[in-house]
């Protein structure tokens, strides 16, 4: 009888061989994933989207579903077009391509009236701007947290007199329940369309044919509501998760603030001591997240003030005049003053340096790169002048003004009827703690010049900055523009009015601002914020906060913002001086007896470029340029429902991305997904069938053995 090694059992080999093919499979299909991706999908790269801000009552925005909102795509470029995806169109819902001049209240409400057929908007920039204007904020910016109220000037209150933003539409300040973005890249919308007109655009209205061109949008919101609810969902998260899950952050930045003459921070000024404040504001807003170039709202005062404040340095007698004078660069002043007050609560609460006693005058910029022949307009408050100690204050206020402007041709000041009240303004929140002689400066006499105010058209070439063709970058940088000397001339005033109010009289008619600053301030901020001069002001490690797009001034809630940082360095370098100082000597001054740590502050800047231009001079500068937080108080005291404070915030998101694709049409789907369910389940019984089997299919080779007979 014969016996031989071996059996018909399946080799447990075997089975791990299969198992090993089959995770080979799954692995390779996962590998494969992202190309099939990039195959399908046209990720839109270059958009801003509309995103969800609270205050204590209200939300505003937009917002997509959890899992964005798809529709297909159709152009708008007139009113007529609106019709298919309102009425006619058979392939709801329908992402709307509208043309920027059609980005008005009245379309924006049709098409808010019928969500049910709209999954979402992208919005091309309109080129040139629209002549008419375009203001999606309101036209009584600030309103109810300024000076005026029913109980106080209630003839002034909620823009009675006038509106100072009369081409505003409020659609900034509506709610939407379907996303939008805008296409900041032309090519993007470009190849959006061609999109459209191969696959969506049928002859003589017909139904176009399957597959069509779609677009899906993701920007879901975290919070709802309110303030008050977001902020108090945020508390309880924290009080009783680990990881809690915040929802919503309220807005802040810092305020930058610096001094003509140094003061120790680490105290409170005298009661005796007198200060003359200049401010103006940082931030602007549009429709858009982060889009907020801002150039007449904001860019236009902070650079004036800025070359007001080199030009006042140079004065030979500053240390020896009996008053100081802050510059003060106010951030949030668009959202209900938050930087202006939580300065003046700062200011009450005794933890700022400077207290509302010290203040002698104020002196604001408001917009002023819009003057119609020559004219700068001087904005006061007739309330607090019912008091006649400020009316003779605000009288000798205005004669300095007067004076300061007399030799400088490019500037005619005008005065208004003294029953017209102030515009939006940061002195609106200090006259609201305290009667104070004050004074706005605006290109405007009544309604805002502006056409853009916060909109994503308040751009470089709204205040008429251009450049001839074919200059280089750095050609540019230096050019002098018209609108340049114009803010020069505004400067010019400033600072010698500034020089005469904390005492001066000598130097006041040398005091000249430089055009060669403006101008490189107007192209850095405006323009390209990655150029020679604003490299060489900033430290090291800040580099790539310069893009080469001009910068945003949009509060947020991540501080301090892009902009923030340049101002104060800015700042700093304008009015600072070069030590001598190693980086370890700068970065930590009380090695130096000679330095005071109370009384500067020291920066470690990367420098110019060396005479090869191929390395830079890193220098020590010390300046009185510093930040203050900008957080309404609201949020210290958690007043979250308050109508005393700004109660801001903006809500977190997970993903924020756009794309297009092509789409089959439902009963295509159907039959696809009817398929491949088949598919998995005839995959499920050959598997369970080659596993049950597997003893037969897999059989292990006789091993050789000995043989018996």
């Amino acid at each position: 009888m014969a016996t031989a090694g071996g059996g018909s059992v399946a080799d447990p080999g075997s089975r791990s061989l299969l198992r090993l093919l089959s995770f080979c499979v799954l692995l390779a299909g996962l590998c494969e994933g992202n190309s099939v991706e990039r195959k399908i999908y046209i990720p839109l790269n270059k958009t801003a989207p509309c995103v969800r801000l609270l205050n204590a009552t209200h939300q505003i925005g937009c917002q997509s579903s959890i899992s964005g909102d798809t529709g297909v795509i159709h152009v708008v470029e007139k009113k007529e077009d609106l019709q298919w995806v309102l009425t006619d169109g058979p392939n709801p819902p329908y992402v709307v391509l509208l043309e920027g001049t059609l980005f008005t209240r009245d379309v924006m409400e049709k098409l808010k009236g019928r969500s049910g057929r709209i999954a979402g908007l992208a919005v091309s920039l309109a080129k040139p701007s629209p002549a008419s204007g375009f203001s999606p904020s309101v036209q009584c910016p600030n309103d109810g947290f300024g000076i005026y109220s029913d109980s106080y000037g209630s003839q002034f209150a909620h823009c009675k007199a006038f509106q100072w933003n009369k081409v505003g539409d409020g659609l900034a300040y509506e709610d939407f329940s379907f996303p939008i973005f805008l296409l900041e890249d032309e090519n993007e919308t470009n190849v959006i369309k061609q999109c459209y007109r191969d696959h969506n655009l049928s002859p003589n209205g017909s139904a176009p044919a399957f597959p069509l061109c779609a677009m899906q949008l993701f920007s879901h919101m975290h919070a709802v509501v309110s303030t008050v609810t977001c902020m108090r969902r945020n508390l309880i998260q924290s009080s009783f998760t680990i990881s809690p899950e915040v929802v919503c952050d309220p807005l802040s930045d810092f305020n930058v603030w610096s001094m003509l003459k140094p003061i120790n921070t680490s105290r409170t000024l005298e009661p005796d001591d007198r200060v003359v404040v200049a401010a103006t504001r940082l931030d602007s807003r549009s429709f858009f997240w982060n889009v907020a170039p801002g150039a007449e709202s904001a860019v236009a005062s902070f650079i004036t003030q800025l070359a007001a404040a080199e030009a006042l340095q140079k004065a030979p007698d500053v240390a020896t005049l009996p008053r100081n004078v802050m510059f003060v660069f106010f951030q949030g002043e668009t959202f209900d003053y938050i930087g202006s007050s939580r300065m003046v609560y700062d200011m009450e609460k005794g933890s700022f340096p400077v207290q509302l006693e010290n203040i002698d005058s104020f002196v604001e910029l408001g917009q002023v790169a819009l003057r119609n022949s020559l004219e700068l307009w001087m904005h006061t408050d007739p309330m607090s002048q019912k008091n006649e100690t400020v009316l003779n204050q605000v009288e000798a206020l205005l004669s300095t003004l007067e004076q300061s402007s007399a030799a400088v041709p490019t500037v005619v000041l005008r005065r208004l009827n003294q029953s017209q009240p102030l515009p939006p303004s940061s002195l609106q929140r200090f006259l609201r703690a305290r009667n104070v002689s004050g004074v706005v400066l605006a290109d405007h006499s009544d309604s805002f010049h502006n056409l853009y105010y916060q909109s994503i058209y308040d751009t470089a070439e709204s205040i008429n900055v251009t450049y001839p063709a074919g200059q280089s970058p750095e050609e540019d940088l230096n050019f002098v523009t018209d609108t340049a000397k114009a803010l020069a001339g505004v400067a010019t005033v400033l600072a010698r009015t500034l020089y005469q109010l904390a005492g001066g009289a000598s130097f006041r008619d040398t005091i000249q601002a430089d055009p060669h600053t403006v101008t490189r301030l107007l192209y850095g901020f405006l323009v390209r914020a990655n150029n020679s001069w604003f490299q060489s002001i900033l430290r090291p490690d800040l580099r790539s906060y310069l893009g080469d797009g001009p910068l945003q001034h949009y509060i947020a809630v991540s501080s301090p913002t892009n902009a923030t940082y340049v101002v104060q360095y800015a700042l700093a370098n304008l009015t600072g001086k070069v030590l001598d100082l190693t980086r370890e000597q700068c970065q930590n001054p009380s090695q130096v007896p000679t330095e005071n740590k109370d009384l500067y502050e020291y920066t470690w800047v990367q420098g110019p470029l060396n005479a090869n231009e191929t390395d830079r001079l890193p220098r020590c500068v010390r300046s009185t340029a510093r930040l203050a937080r900008a957080l309404s108080p609201a949020f210290e005291l958690e007043q979250w429902g308050s109508t005393e404070y700004s109660t801001w915030t903006e809500s977190r998101w997970k993903d924020i991305r756009a794309r297009i694709f092509l789409i089959a049409s439902k009963e295509l789907e159907f039959i696809t997904l009817i398929v491949g369910f088949g598919i998995l389940v005839f995959s499920l019984i050959v598997t369970y069938c080659i596993n049950a089997k597997a003893d037969v299919l897999f059989i292990t080779p006789r091993e050789p053995g000995s043989v018996s007979y």
